[in-house]
């Protein structure tokens, strides 16, 4: 017997291994960064390798699961155990290791056709794990991709052990070229966007849009940034911190010019934690009801995180805003240093009022999860205008000009208005909607999906979702149905991370960050599918209109009816 404490050493020294039921009929190398496999015993040859670590084996497939969706599931021991042992066998034919591209890769993203993932350069099927993960169908979200965005979202992923056993599933290693990112293209406008998770779902690629799968979305009460949804209407701009100029326009004294060392430097720092959602969420449960114009949004277009920087009222205050300029002055207008090939910058504007209120909490914020932003929210400094559509809240913040007209850009005057069911594109008239501000009451179902299925022999199902309101309501109810609304049960409600202490209550009005929300409830007997229904409501006794077709609208927007899912009982 031999311990191997140091495999880099023996990074490409052929082995076999036995996985499953079927056999691999050509070395695998060890991985470089692994620590220290188990025992090794050597054939007469010096290349036939018995590897004794099925027990490390069986921890891989349950730590997978956190490697992977970033859920950090408990470790259930007992399963698949036998089949670890198995898989220990040794096979005595070494052949050469093989070299897959990334669109072979690909390729393998289904039990059919085989679930590989790829790590470091290095291939590794997965399969056989896919049938005994804890977190259900969230293994597949990395399927025929990286697992490093996956490593690095969720500190569970740092264990010792995962690499040094994931090695035991691979099958190959990745070709140079799909190694490196292919060259960006300088004629086109959005080459240098950042990177994007890989598990987020694409609504469009250019400009991105992009939202959260929802078993994701309600993991963490504050929505990890790289998690967080992606609303873009133009490029994402390279802004240098050193040379980036805020503008402020309209106040006393003439324009004002700031650098970010300014307002880091010159204004209190203040953190609100506040829930974005974009007007279009839940977009496609109206392109149900009839077509409409607009990203295909899901359930998961809204998002919560800590946000810090200075308050605009301050900002404001310091620059000389006073009693003289809210005479006139009704709005305070936002201008992004994102535009289109015209020069035509993004742009909206807020209600004066909400801008300098004390109680409004509205920020100038250049932090993000007490990080940097991240650039798809708006490096270096970005508008966060708590209990606001998401609209409102502009990045890449470059301009602000306190106005007594709103601003006159196409997203606050031809776009972020809601109307009729009766209207359509050819009667629309857009000047006689007003922008969409604040938001109604909204929830949703995270954790089931339409279509899916439960276990009888569970006895109880659970429900998790989120619920949020607009203009600082707090959600005080979440009601969840199983029967399609004809009886209902009433949801237990969570204001903080699970093991934390809860949040203390906000004053009236300031309510900004959405609540999650879970209840168990006894299947019903006899039945063979369920319609498990949502609904919240707000301070203010706001609830959810019980269908779609009464707040169905041409630009499907503000959708928030009852969030119902179908579920079978097998």
């Amino acid at each position: 017997m031999q311990r191997l404490r140091h495999c880099s050493v023996f990074a490409r020294l052929p082995f076999t291994v036995a996985q499953s039921s079927r056999q691999l009929k050509k070395p695998v190398p060890l991985v470089s960064a692994c620590s220290g496999f188990g025992s090794v015993r050597w054939g007469s040859s010096g290349t036939d390798q018995h590897y004794h670590n099925s027990s490390r084996r069986f921890r891989f497939r349950y730590a997978l699961t956190g490697l992977i969706a970033g859920t950090g599931a408990v470790l259930a021991y007992g399963l698949h155990h036998s089949k670890a042992e198995q898989a220990s066998a040794s096979v005595t034919e070494p052949l050469s290791l093989p070299i897959y591209s990334q669109e072979e890769v690909t390729k393998h993203r289904s039990l059919e056709n085989g679930v590989w993932v790829t790590y470091n350069g290095n291939v590794y099927d997965i399969t056989e794990f896919v049938a005994v993960h804890p977190g259900g169908a969230k293994i597949l979200l990395a399927a025929g991709g990286a697992l490093e965005p996956f490593w690095a979202l969720y500190a569970v992923h740092k264990q010792d052990h995962v690499l040094e056993i994931l090695g035991e599933y691979q099958v190959g290693v990745l070709r140079a070229e799909d190694r490196v990112k292919a060259a960006a293209d300088p004629a086109d406008p959005y080459s240098t966007d950042p990177p994007r998770h890989p598990a987020l779902s694409v609504n469009s690629q250019k400009p991105f849009n992009a939202e959260p799968p929802p078993a994701l979305l309600t993991d963490s009460y504050i929505t990890p940034s790289a998690l967080f949804f992606k609303r873009n209407h133009l490029p994402v701009p390279l802004v240098d911190p050193k040379t980036y100029r805020l503008i402020i326009e309209g106040l006393p004294g003439g324009p004002a010019s700031l650098t970010l060392d300014d307002l880091k430097s010159r204004f209190p720092k203040h953190t609100v934690t506040a829930t974005l959602q974009c007007a279009g969420n839940r977009r496609a449960e109206m392109n149900k009801v009839k077509r409409v114009k607009g990203l295909n949004w899901g359930i998961s277009a809204i998002s919560n995180a800590k946000w810090s920087g200075a308050r605009l009222t301050d900002v404001l205050h310091h620059y000389g805003f006073g009693p003289d300029v809210a005479s006139t002055a009704r709005h305070v207008r936002f201008e992004g240093l994102d535009s289109d090939v015209t020069g035509t910058a993004y742009g909206a504007s807020i209600p004066l009022n909400k801008a300098v209120g004390e109680d409004g909490d509205v920020l100038l914020a250049y932090e993000m999860n007490g990080e940097d932003l991240p650039r798809d929210h708006g490096f270096p400094v970005r508008v966060v205008v708590p209990g606001v559509v998401g609209a409102r809240n502009v990045k890449w913040l470059g301009r602000i000009v306190v106005s007594s007209e709103e601003s006159q850009s196409h997203w606050q005057q031809n776009d972020y208005k809601g109307f009729s069911p009766g209207t359509d594109w050819d009667t629309v008239d857009f000047k006689s909607a007003p922008a969409i501000q604040e938001l109604p009451i909204q929830s949703a179902i995270t954790n089931l999906a339409d279509g899916s299925s439960v276990d009888r022999d569970t006895e109880d199902l659970t429900v998790r979702g989120y619920a949020w309101s607009g203009g600082g309501r707090e959600v005080v109810r979440v009601d969840v149905s199983l029967d399609g609304g004809k009886t209902w049960h009433v949801a237990e409600l969570q204001n903080c991370e699970k093991g934390e202490e809860p949040a203390p209550t906000p004053s009236p009005g300031r309510s900004w960050a959405w609540k999650l929300w879970e209840i168990t409830v006894p299947l019903p007997e006899g039945e063979e599918e369920l319609e498990v229904v949502c609904k919240a409501v707000d301070s203010g006794y706001n609830t959810q209109p019980d269908s779609i077709p009464p707040i169905w609208n041409l630009r499907g927007v503000l959708s928030n009816a009852w969030h119902r899912v179908k579920v079978k009982v097998k």
